[in-house]
């Protein structure tokens, strides 16, 4: 019986996401990726089903077990000396680029009075990778689906516009090959998107652009660390101001039992891949496993998710997330032209 209880949550996601990467396949240029596409349809069944409780244990299920499984084969794709070696020169503009978002990010949610965890969320999809991020940093600080799906909007709507206007904009600065890879890459929010828009400009840009951002990707792992260590001290704190024992406090809350054991896995499979020569089969055959996990665990994220309790939020995750994806692009804009590399 717990088998069906799961089942049938788990195929309605996974059809979700098949149907989303195929209606990705049909698009001439990636301007929507499917993760993104399989939230939206999951909220739309959402709103039409009147009955979800079959499908709630499997559904939950694919939104928190099945995307940290994800995130742990993700790293199987990231030869962490290779892709330092590719992107070293993007570093600098990398750390400027993450001190914006979650520097500026802090203020502009304080102001706009959204709370800590969907400002983050926003802050680290714009600043790391998109949903893959989001992901990572939602799972470490036990957000809502909701505040998952709203800091997805609030990225891939700039996206599309960046997929179109970075080209246009790299040209009409003069960027080589090279300045524009370090640009898109640093800058551009979402893998997918990153691609389109580096191989936009050029082949070559486009190629620069994806180590860039695999190298980018990488720091998930120090900022999924440090909010599970601000998790601690807000679970310590709710604990005390709760009056629990020392001993209670001891026992119920321990780093080991908030660290994100997925990111362990996620840097093992990434240490393998680094060590050892991995057929690219198998590298691309995980890698596809990988992001059909992520595409289904975001279908089930908006199957959890209606688009009613998104209004209640209005235009302020949008304006949020459009502030820091402007101040993003300017800073790394700035930077780059402050090294000398434009």
């Amino acid at each position: 019986m717990k088998v069906i209880k799961y089942f049938s949550g788990i195929i309605l996601s996974a059809l979700i996401a098949l149907l989303a990467i195929w209606l990705e396949s049909l698009l001439p240029i990636h301007l929507i990726g499917s993760a993104v596409m399989a939230m939206f349809i999951g909220m739309l069944l959402n709103h039409f089903l009147k009955s979800k409780d079959i499908f709630a244990s499997g559904i939950k299920f694919t939104s928190k077990k099945l995307l940290k499984f994800a995130i742990i084969l993700l790293g199987l794709s990231l030869n962490i000396t290779t892709v330092l070696q590719v992107g070293k020169m993007s570093l600098t503009v990398m750390v400027f680029t993450l001190l914006t978002c979650f520097g500026g990010g802090y203020f502009i949610g304080r102001a706009l009075k959204l709370n800590w965890k969907l400002s983050n969320l926003i802050s680290a999809g714009t600043g790391i990778c998109g949903g893959s991020a989001i992901a990572a940093i939602a799972s470490t600080i036990d957000a809502d689906d909701d505040d998952v799906a709203y800091a997805m909007s609030a990225t891939f709507l700039f996206d599309m516009a960046m997929i179109i206007l970075f080209p246009i904009m790299g040209r009409a600065i003069g960027m080589t090959d090279e300045a524009f890879g370090i640009w898109a890459g640093t800058a551009v929010n979402d893998t997918s998107s990153v691609v389109a828009a580096g191989y936009a400009f050029s082949e070559g840009a486009g190629d620069f652009a994806t180590m860039v951002k695999l190298t980018r990707t990488l720091s998930i792992i120090p900022t999924v660390i440090v909010f599970a260590l601000i998790q601690l001290r807000l679970k310590r704190k709710e604990a005390q101001k709760n009056s629990e024992s020392p001993e209670a406090l001891k026992a119920n809350f321990s780093i080991k039992k908030i660290f994100p054991w997925f990111i362990l896995g996620f840097v093992a499979m990434s240490a393998v891949a680094s060590c050892f020569t991995i057929p690219a089969e198998i590298v691309s055959g995980t890698k596809a496993v990988s992001k059909f996990l992520m595409v289904s665990a975001l279908a089930a994220i908006g199957l959890n998710t209606s688009f009613s309790s998104l209004k209640k939020s209005g235009i302020r995750p949008m304006l949020h997330g459009f502030i820091i994806s402007a101040l993003v692009v300017i800073v790394a804009l700035v930077v780059e032209i402050c090294m000398g590399i434009v």
